[in-house]
């Protein structure tokens, strides 16, 4: 049987070690689908919705580094990739998304589920092309990968079903090492680590703040942090390489943060930004006062979010490598122990949100995150959807090198937490995957826990079901507005997931939450957890400015005003000593 089109597209993707791609069959996509059910080296992950298959690929490419692949089928089943894509993109992991196309000859003259998707992914990837031709496909591939892999990104092929089941043209095969180029390893020149030691040790109050620019970086930080006497504040996305065995550590900042990170890096007369690209201006320091210092190893970062004194383009580890050396070891190390001690009484303040108060009949969402962190195993793998699901993953899941955290921390997509762990899941079948879903989030692509049956995978999702899209309430009530349009109708999850063949519990009382987690996640299949927790929970920001008080403080007023006074002694109930 002579080579197709397809054929030779499955055998280029199995070349550079592609393992499985995420997405659903379409007519448009048989020529590839068979072509790879036939070379039998890459697996087709069958799920229900081509959004999870971009979020699964981005979970892979962002756990491994490597390349992962989703496809779609022509016209609305691509249309559906194209979020999870944004996500992707943004998060800087390599993937390339196959979208099938239409019949060549129909392009152009409005056929049946005709669109443009050149067009369309080319906002959410660094390389989008139509292949017309047998003898064009596999350069257009090739580059394809090679974009997605060097530039860390999103690549897309779109590719007509009838031009992939033409015979293949003849081609060199690929050289695999161009295809995979590695990623550089870039130090300043000596002048600009010079000027960036002499800043260092000529200040009296370093803040570092790191990002996720820092992974591979931990025992140069410790070591900065060792010489500099210096606290290490980080952001969310450097929260997995960065809050672990690490004395210098005093919590993340940001409006999820805490108070101790806000306020390390309020009182430092140097900043040192490192691999972060942290968007929230209001949280830098503030005044002409304070010196800044940015490494990043791309230079459109550099002095992006808050102006920098001295920009320097450099990966981290290897930055820092050559600053150590370069730097004069402080002795005073009184404000570095303030901030520690402040990051201690933070991080007791919160552990003691999450403990059961006598008489409590209320789940507090902090009781589970942090039931969920001390009972999950060493190498687990976390992803949480957007919104308070973040908020308790951010404060309550403990890093320590071998665990990661996945999340839509860019992009800010709802519904990313289970669809990611069905990435993670299949990427490494024997760690635990654990998906700490919003009621919101879950419910908009929950057909895909049929897909962790049928597929296999012991993914264990927490459902924080609080009746509410919780994050978007709490932030109506902080800018005076009455909560709309916010209210969920729930049904019982954990009986949707026994329905569906998999194990469900319920939670409903602060007694059944230990043990219920434990039954979970025990379990060897796939499990759900479904924690029926406090709707009116404060998620309280490390810094409550004058307009958020005055905020809440209209929210209460009309409240009461429009008859809904339940909701304001609810709210007070709940939070007043807590």
């Amino acid at each position: 049987m002579a080579q197709s089109v397809a054929d030779q597209f499955a055998h280029t993707l199995a070349e550079v070690g592609v393992k499985r791609i995420y997405g659903i069959v379409g007519d448009s996509l048989n020529g590839l689908t068979d072509a790879i059910r036939r070379h039998g080296c890459i697996d087709w992950i069958h799920v229900r919705h081509e959004e999870v298959a971009a979020f699964a690929a981005g979970a892979e490419a962002h756990l491994t580094s490597e390349l992962a692949v989703c496809a779609g089928s022509c016209g609305p089943g691509n249309l559906h990739l194209i979020n999870g894509l944004f996500d992707c993109h943004r998060s800087r992991v390599p993937v390339l998304a196959i979208a099938a196309h239409i019949p060549s000859a129909e392009i152009g003259v409005s056929y049946f589920q005709d669109s443009h998707p050149e067009i369309l992914f080319r906002e959410c990837s660094h390389y989008c092309e139509l292949v017309s031709g047998a003898n064009q496909m596999p350069r257009i591939l090739e580059a394809a990968i090679r974009e997605a892999v060097a530039k860390r990104g999103v690549s897309v092929v779109v590719i007509p079903g009838d031009v992939a089941l033409r015979p293949a043209a003849d081609r060199m095969r690929p050289k695999l090492a161009g295809l995979r180029p590695p990623q550089p390893v870039i130090s300043p020149k000596a002048a600009e680590l010079d000027s960036l030691a002499d800043m260092l040790n000529r200040a009296q109050r370093v803040t570092v703040l790191c990002g996720s620019g820092c992974a591979g970086a931990h025992e140069e930080l410790l070591a900065l942090g060792e010489r500099l006497k210096s606290p290490i504040v980080h952001a969310l996305r450097g929260k997995e390489c960065v809050e672990w065995d690490n004395p210098y550590n005093v919590g993340m900042t940001g409006l999820i943060g805490l108070s101790s990170g806000y306020y390390a890096m309020a009182d430092c007369d140097v900043l040192l930004i490192l691999g972060s690209d942290f968007p929230y201006r209001q949280f830098y320091p503030q005044g002409s006062s304070v010196r800044i210092a940015q490494v990043d190893i791309r230079p459109e970062h550099l002095g992006r979010r808050v102006a920098v004194d001295l920009p320097v383009v450099g990966d981290v580890r290897t930055t820092l490598a050559d600053l150590l050396p370069r730097l004069s070891s402080k002795s005073n190390d009184e404000r570095l122990k303030r901030a520690q001690q402040h990051y201690a009484r933070t991080r007791k303040q919160l552990d003691g949100l999450a403990e059961i108060k006598p008489g409590s009949q209320l789940i507090h969402p902090q009781q589970v995150a942090k039931a969920i962190s001390d009972q999950a195993a060493d190498d687990a793998v976390f992803s949480c959807d957007v919104g308070l699901p973040t908020v308790w993953a951010a404060r309550y899941l403990a890093m320590n090198g071998q665990r990661r955290l996945l999340g839509s921390f860019w992009h800010g997509s709802m519904a990313n937490a289970m669809a990611q762990a069905i990435g993670a899941q299949a990427t490494y079948p024997r760690r635990q995957v654990i998906s700490l879903s919003g009621d919101g989030g879950f419910t908009m692509l929950m057909g895909d826990l049929l897909s962790l049956v049928q597929l296999d995978l012991p993914v264990k999702v927490v459902v924080f079901n609080n009746g509410t899209l919780g994050f978007i309430e709490l932030e109506q009530k902080s800018t005076g507005l009455l909560n709309f349009g916010t209210e969920l109708n729930n049904p019982d999850f954990a009986e949707i997931a026994r329905a569906a063949g998999m194990y469900g519990v319920r939670l409903e009382h602060p007694s059944e939450v230990d043990d219920g987690i434990a039954a979970a996640l025990a379990h060897e299949g796939p499990a759900l957890i479904d924690a029926v927790v406090n709707r009116t929970e404060l998620a309280v920001p490390p810094s409550v400015t004058m307009e958020m008080a005055k905020g809440f403080s209209l929210y209460t007023l009309k409240a009461i005003v429009n008859g809904r006074t339940d909701e304001v002694i609810d709210l007070a109930r709940t939070n007043l000593w807590r």
